[in-house]
């Protein structure tokens, strides 16, 4: 199968090209790309000898729909058998003190760069009746987290879009499959809270930036520390989405936070 991964430069992008490349059976052909492809040393290193096998490292901007079409025109067919939606950004801290350009950036890329990819490899999908399209989205897609306002909103549109898709997509034979996972320790995370910590927060009233400096960060690296699971976590779950025969429509990694997503469920009045 070939599978498509946006965002492979780090983290679970990276995790999950280097995994499905190595697969021993070689069950699958890796595209691996990322925005900027002077970043790809570190995907090269662990993909060993799977590079120039079974992974290929391509660019592709999903910000950008001229950068999606040129990396699928190279694919012979444009035949994706599944598309793992990974590329993402983060944001966390006091509303004030985020500029709604980045706003629409983070924006740009959680959410409509999805939308984009998913424009590109669905009618061929839908031709062939087959196919699967995994998303990446967050325990914040089904949850707020103060101090995420913008990223879970992201996430919440991502799930909503999905949700709404996928009763057309079944008609179709192609999956599509929601990966929720909570805390993980990557270097997208790392650099978020250490930009996080360095951040002005002189347009926020001194209460919310002491609260947000002191309890939330503070609390976040508690979190990380006792819950966060590794990318190569993230890839094993993934994987076992791709594998199976009725893929499901969404699949959280980390069992300490299901109980939050059943909670919202079981409280229609948001009084909780």
């Amino acid at each position: 199968k070939t599978v498509v991964i946006p965002g492979c430069s780090s983290g679970i992008g990276l995790a999950l090209a280097v995994r499905l490349a190595r697969d021993k059976q070689r069950r699958f052909r890796v595209i691996a790309t990322m925005r900027n492809v002077g970043r790809s040393g570190a995907l090269a290193a662990a993909a060993g000898p799977a590079l120039g096998r079974t992974l290929e490292i391509k660019k592709l901007d999903v910000c950008d729909e001229a950068s999606i079409r040129a990396c699928l025109d190279s694919i012979p067919g444009r035949h994706v058998h599944v598309l793992v939606s990974n590329a993402g950004v983060g944001m966390a801290g006091p509303l004030e003190c985020q500029s709604l350009e980045a706003m629409k950036n983070l924006m740009d890329t959680n959410f409509f760069g999805l939308v984009r990819l998913v424009k590109e490899v669905l009618p061929d999908m839908k031709r062939r009746r087959g196919g699967h399209i995994v998303v990446i989205s967050s325990i914040m897609g089904l949850q707020g987290i103060v101090f995420n306002d913008i990223y879970a909103a992201s996430k919440f549109a991502v799930e909503g879009f999905c949700e709404s898709l996928v009763v057309q997509a079944l008609r179709f034979n192609v999956a599509i499959s929601l990966v929720e996972p909570g805390p993980v320790v990557t270097e997208f995370e790392t650099k978020l809270y250490e930009e996080a910590e360095r951040a002005d927060y002189s347009r926020t009233d001194p209460e919310t930036a002491e609260i947000f400096t002191n309890l939330y960060l503070r609390n976040s690296r508690d979190v990380f520390a006792s819950l966060g699971q590794t990318p190569e976590d993230i890839a094993e779950h993934t994987l076992r989405v791709i594998e199976a025969a009725r893929p499901p429509f969404r699949h959280q990694t980390n069992v300490a936070y299901t109980p939050l997503a059943a909670l919202k469920h079981a409280d229609p009045s948001g009084a909780l």
